[in-house]
């Protein structure tokens, strides 16, 4: 069951500048749903929120870029859709603590890691809507279905947070 629904990429950006505020150093957000849900859009609002410097855009060839902000921690995306497992992850040598890291395709690959806020969308099947940027712009704005996980101690923390800025409920 999905928690909310995101109705197109501007709420999809704006979404992710919601969480912005409320991370910190240490904090971890895996980012999961099929190419094109809207992942990378979801991060460019986080960056914008965060002062990130340099075009946040998917880092699939890149496995992984860092991005300064004005807060002076740094924002690490990461694409794990080539990596096969949580070692691999590993092998990315990523500074964990001092940094905000979303991993895109991050399921199944972040089990060693004891807390993270699990963002799951789900985009329409059958019109190949994509919200990312090289998407066609008239199949963009096709709503997603959006489950938020926190998990261990930080994670809970930071679910809880984002379900009381949205005004929504878990339960539903």
């Amino acid at each position: 069951m999905f928690d909310l629904i995101i109705p197109d990429a501007e709420a999809m950006e704006s979404f992710g500048a919601r969480l912005a505020p409320m991370l910190r150093a240490g904090d971890l957000v895996r980012l999961d749903g099929e190419l094109g849900a809207g992942k990378t859009t979801f991060t460019r609002g986080l960056g914008a929120a965060l002062g990130a410097r340099g075009a946040i855009t998917s880092p699939t060839f890149v496995l992984a870029r860092e991005h300064p902000t004005t807060s002076g921690v740094p924002l690490v995306h990461v694409d794990a859709y080539r990596l096969s497992t949580g070692r691999d992850v590993d092998d990315l040598d990523l500074d964990l603590e001092g940094s905000i890291v979303v991993v895109e395709w991050g399921s199944g690959k972040l089990d060693d890691i004891e807390s993270w806020l699990g963002i799951e969308i789900e985009r329409p099947h059958g019109g190949g809507a994509a919200l990312d940027a090289d998407a066609d712009p008239d199949l963009a704005d096709e709503p997603r279905a959006v489950r938020i996980t926190g998990m261990g101690a930080r994670g809970r923390e930071l679910e809880a947070a984002l379900y009381a800025a949205l005004d929504a409920d878990p339960s539903n």
